[in-house]
This record gives structure tokens, C-alpha cells and sequence, in this order.
């Protein structure tokens, strides 16, 4: 038996509820996507991620279940699973998933078994984001426009900006998690999840990117739309390989214009521009982002922006860059390309670009797994629809490689 390093942090899963809105005839988590349940994608994604203890919080009568998923997801780290029966309440499972760390984990995260689909790269974010006194949840902006009601009447806006959707795992310090979680078990009040329970003993949250794919099934139409979303990857990683060449770099182009006219601040290159007009588009409208998608489909032949993207996919609305470009890596990487570069000029008379060059350019090799990018801004010296401030064109060029032979 192969010997593993002893992680310093854990994942508890947490698996025990039984999924009443589904209305499946199981326990949620046993409930299947695809030939695979709910579960069991769940800890597929969470052993991509870099190792770590992995607890699994069983409804009561089906631990036998979820162990055997367990140990088939856990392949060569069977020893890291350890699978505890969870209690009555969301607090009482976690508190039992708690109850079993070893003795070395100085991390912890909880993460919803409800949550299937969540990247591997957001688990290793969340685990990189925590420190010995903050907490930290994944978030997505609030892209819908939000009202107050009072039974059918609309009595007011709220603001979104001061919003965020939430997502798991969520991340904190062992010794401060363990604490607020006896506090709140002692009062016997209940929380909407582990990052109100820790703010409420006074510790401090902070939030990270989240992906739309770490959406949380709850209904028959969330079972749909992730049954849509492993269809759509099993065709895509089913295809013919694109013809490579002999193994030779592929270049792919890409283009992408937006008109100023969207809600909210500008997002371009990846970033945040705030006092900036947006620009208008079924996600957060950053050209500079969707040209460098088109540019890497298009060089790995793996079609276009719109098909793997478009309005035909309600979980990219309002989306940012680090959504696009992450899953446009994953699709490369399954297609077996990797990412050599990316260069991108958009024309515009704003934003003006040149002090954030860096940090675009950092922000958006990070969401390629650190593939050089780099960014250039012109203007059209008053021609056309960016001369005349109406919007935003941008071109990009990628090179990618088949995977293992970037250093060739």
C-alpha cells in the first residue's frame, strides 16, 4: 500500500440531507446525474483537488452507500476517507464531520455533496485563501435585478452590489471553526451556513470568485441542468481529436465587440473598472475575455464562444472572466491541449488601461492556469463605434500545444 503524505487540512462533505425539494425517492446525495450520483461527482471533484482528509457526512441507515462511493472516488487515497453519520440538522453533521479530524488538520472546509459540479480549482482556491484568523467563502456577484415585496405588492429595489450568492466549500482555521461551532450548538441557534456561524462568533469572512458550475441542486430543474452540463462535456471529451499537426503549435484568432449600455460597473481584461460605463451582454460583457475564449477554441478546433457559452446556458449569465477562461482551460486540457499563450489589443477610448496592464495581465494568466497573457490597448483616433465611445472591439491571438509538449 502506497504510503501518503498527512494533509494539513480536511474537506468535510457534507451528504446527510434528504432532499425533499428533489422529491427523487432517496437521500439527495445518492440521487443519480448520470450513471454517477449526486455524491459521487461531488467527490470526484473534490479528489482532482490537491489531497486532503476527506469526511463524508451519511444520512442515518445509508453509510454503507456512501462509503462505497467513497472509497470508488477515492481510488489511491482511500486511507484520507472516513465516513461519520450526520444528525438532524445541517450543524449537527457538520459538527460530526468535525468531530473526526485528525489531529494534524489545521484547515477546514465544508462543502455541500449538493454541489456536484464544482471545479477542482475552486476546492485548491479556497484552501490557498484561508489564514490562521479569516475565513473564506466562494461568491458570485448578484446579476438579477432584486426587489422588496410585501405579499404581491413591489415595494422597493435592493441593491445588488452589496450582494453575493454564496457558495461551498468554505474555508477556516481549525481552532476558530471548532470554537464557533460550540458556541453555536450551545445557544442552540441555527445558521444558514458555516461563514454566518463563524462571522457571528466575530471572526472575520472574506470571499473569493466562485464558478457557475457550483451551482447547488435543489429542484428537479437543477437535476436537469446538470444532467445538460455532463452531457455537453461527455460530448465534447468524446469527439475526434483535433488534428494537430505531427504535434506542431496551433494558432486560433479570436474576435469579440460589446456596446457600452450594461448594469453595473465595467468588467474588462478580467477586472473591475469601477465609475466605467459596462458594456451590455448575457454575461458581464468583457470583451477582452470572450475574444481570448474564441481565440483558444478556435485554435484547439473546439468550436466557438456561443456553443459553449451562449444564452443556450443560463449558468454564464453574468459570469466574469475567471468563469470563461477556467472552464475554457478544462475543455482544452480534456481535448489534450495545453495553453502556450495569449495575446489580446482591444480598441477603446476607455477605460484608460495603462496602469492596470499588469494586474489584467495577471488576473487573467491565473484564471489559464498561468499561461503568459498580454494585453495591449489602442484607440481609433475618433473612428468608428469605439472612436465614438459607443463600445468596446478587441482581437486576441493563442497558441496552444498539444498537451506535453510545451517545452518541446
Amino acid at each position: 500500500m502506497t504510503m501518503l503524505p498527512v494533509p494539513d487540512t480536511a474537506i468535510i462533505v457534507v451528504a446527510a440531507g434528504s432532499g425533499t425539494r428533489l422529491d427523487a425517492g432517496a437521500p439527495k446525495a445518492l440521487v443519480g446525474i448520470d450513471s454517477r450520483s449526486i455524491l459521487r461527482h461531488a467527490l470526484d471533484g473534490v479528489f482532482a483537488a490537491a489531497p486532503a482528509q476527506v469526511i463524508v457526512v451519511a444520512p442515518a441507515g445509508f453509510e454503507g452507500d456512501v462509503e462505497t462511493e467513497a472509497r470508488e472516488a477515492a481510488g489511491d487515497r482511500v486511507d484520507l476517507v472516513r465516513v461519520v453519520t450526520g444528525g438532524s440538522t445541517r450543524q449537527q453533521s457538520v459538527s460530526a464531520g468535525l468531530a473526526a479530524l485528525w489531529g494534524d488538520i489545521a484547515t477546514v472546509l465544508v462543502h455541500d455533496a449538493a454541489r456536484a459540479l464544482t471545479p477542482p480549482a475552486q476546492i485548491d482556491a479556497v484552501v490557498a485563501a484561508v489564514t490562521s484568523e479569516v475565513g473564506v467563502i466562494p461568491a458570485l456577484p448578484v446579476v438579477d435585478t432584486l426587489k422588496r415585496v410585501d405579499g404581491d405588492a413591489v415595494i422597493g429595489a435592493v441593491d445588488r452590489s452589496e450582494l453575493a450568492a454564496a457558495q461551498t466549500p468554505q474555508g477556516f482555521p481549525r481552532a476558530l471553526l471548532e470554537s464557533a461551532y460550540a458556541a453555536a450548538l450551545s445557544s442552540r441557534v441555527e445558521y444558514t451556513d458555516d461563514a454566518a456561524l463563524f462571522a457571528a462568533a466575530g471572526h472575520l469572512v472574506r470571499h473569493i470568485d466562485g464558478s457557475a458550475r457550483a451551482f447547488k441542486i435543489t429542484t428537479p430543474s437543477d437535476l436537469e441542468r446538470a444532467r445538460h452540463l455532463l452531457a455537453e462535456a461527455a460530448e465534447v471529451h468524446s469527439a475526434p481529436a483535433p488534428h494537430t499537426r505531427g504535434g506542431l503549435p496551433l494558432i486560433g484568432i479570436g474576435t469579440d465587440v460589446h456596446a457600452f449600455g450594461g448594469e453595473g460597473d465595467l468588467w474588462l481584461a478580467g477586472l473591475e473598472w469601477p465609475g466605467e460605463p459596462a458594456l451590455s451582454g448575457h454575461s458581464d460583457g468583457d470583451a477582452v475575455a470572450h475574444a481570448i475564449v474564441d481565440a483558444l477554441l478556435g485554435a484547439a478546433g473546439l468550436g466557438d464562444i456561443g456553443q459553449h457559452f451562449g444564452t443556450a446556458h443560463p449558468e454564464y449569465a453574468g459570469a466574469h472572466a475567471a468563469v470563461f477562461l477556467a472552464r475554457t482551460r478544462q475543455l482544452l486540457s480534456e481535448a489534450g491541449f495545453a495553453i502556450g499563450n495569449v495575446s489580446a489589443q482591444f480598441q477603446g477610448n476607455r477605460p484608460r488601461f495603462s496602469a492596470r496592464r499588469a494586474e489584467a495581465e495577471e488576473a487573467l494568466s491565473a484564471a489559464l492556469g498561468g499561461a503568459p497573457v498580454s494585453i495591449t490597448a489602442t484607440t481609433t483616433d475618433g473612428l468608428g463605434f469605439p472612436g465614438r465611445g459607443e463600445g468596446i472591439s478587441v482581437t486576441a491571438v493563442a497558441l496552444v500545444v498539444p498537451d506535453g509538449s510545451r517545452n518541446m
